[in-house]
């Protein structure tokens, strides 16, 4: 049995995301053995097994927004498998994302909710996709270049060769780098919505009108970016 032939049994990978990341089953094969090998060295990884490719759950299909984050928070239990979301039951919430829900108000008027928890994003196709899969608790980037940019960067083509409707949000210059794999999908770019540079270009980026605008071009129903308590 392939990896991910094993993921979707499990339930943890859509069958059409299966079939778009195929050309790197061998490659998904190997960050298991990576991953086991952490574990059995003690240092173990977040998210927990079943939440690592939580991004790929709902299918290929229904993704219309692409979100591109960098790795899972090195925070012991604080990822769930998207990509700048946290435990419901975190507080207080990372810096990141307090900047991304008051940004989120001052673009839409929404109210943001006390907890992290952005489900209800990926429940209208919105792919909160971390570059990097995995982190090692406490240490950030710590898994970067491990491989798993393979498998990432497999998953941008395949929404690209799928096409829209479908527009990408591209946080920071890592993310923006992405830019070429998106081909005809359109994206808004800005700074990252971290404390050292939301000042710098975040705050005031509108991301999520921008973004509806571009799906809204392309025929589409806007994202609710409503998110509730």
């Amino acid at each position: 049995m392939t990896a991910l032939a094993g993921l979707v049994d499990k339930g943890l990978v859509a069958p059409d995301w299966a079939q778009a990341l195929a050309p790197v089953d061998e490659q998904i094969a190997a960050m298991g053995r990576f991953l086991r090998e952490e574990l059995a060295a003690g240092r173990g990884y977040q998210p927990s097994g079943d939440l690592v490719f939580r991004a790929f759950r709902r299918p290929l299909a229904d993704v219309r927004v692409l979100v591109v984050g960098q790795d899972p928070y090195p925070n012991p239990a604080h990822p769930i498998g998207l990509s700048f979301a946290v435990e419901r039951r975190v507080r207080p919430l990372p810096p990141s994302l307090r900047n991304i829900y008051a940004e989120l108000r001052d673009d839409l008027g929404i109210e943001p909710p006390q907890h992290g928890d952005l489900s209800a994003w990926a429940d209208q196709g919105v792919m909160l996709l971390n570059r990097v899969l995995t982190v090692r608790p406490g240490d950030s980037n710590s898994h970067q270049g491990k491989g798993w940019e393979a498998v990432t960067e497999r998953a941008i083509t395949a929404l690209a060769e799928r096409g829209g409707p479908c527009a990408a949000i591209l946080w920071g210059n890592p993310a923006q780098k992405l830019k070429p794999l998106l081909g005809p999908i359109p994206w808004v770019a800005s700074a990252h919505p971290s404390p050292l540079s939301a000042h710098r270009g975040f705050l005031g980026s509108r991301p999520f009108s921008q973004v509806n605008h571009l799906l809204e071009e392309q025929g589409a129903s806007p994202v609710d970016w409503t998110l509730q308590e």
